[in-house]
Formats: structure tokens, C-alpha cells, sequence
């Protein structure tokens, strides 16, 4: 199991909070609450390390 820093803001005209992976390209996301956004977050990354694993072989 890994750990990941996610750095989270919040933008007022669009009330949605943003949050990126730092060095995962494409790891990032946007979502209404934090703990939607705290799962949109948890699959990308997901996805992201999936594809990254692919292009390994």
C-alpha cells in the first residue's frame, strides 16, 4: 500500500473543491463535497497507476 499527498482547494464561483496528485499526470479532480471529492481522488489515482502499470510492460 502507498500513500499520496493530495492538495485540495476550494473555488468560491463554482462551490466545487479541486484537488490534484502532484506527480501523477492526470490525477486530478473536482467534486461538490470533500468526501466526494476524496473518492473521485482515490479512482483516478487508481486509474492513473493502472495505465502507468500498462505502459510498463
Amino acid at each position: 500500500m502507498r500513500t499520496f499527498t493530495a492538495y485540495v482547494e476550494y473555488d468560491p464561483e463554482t462551490n466545487l473543491y479541486m484537488g490534484i496528485v502532484h506527480g501523477i499526470p492526470g490525477a486530478h479532480t473536482q467534486a461538490a463535497n470533500l468526501d466526494e471529492l476524496h473518492r473521485n481522488l482515490k479512482e483516478v489515482l487508481e486509474l492513473c497507476l493502472e495505465e502507468y502499470r500498462r505502459e510498463q510492460l
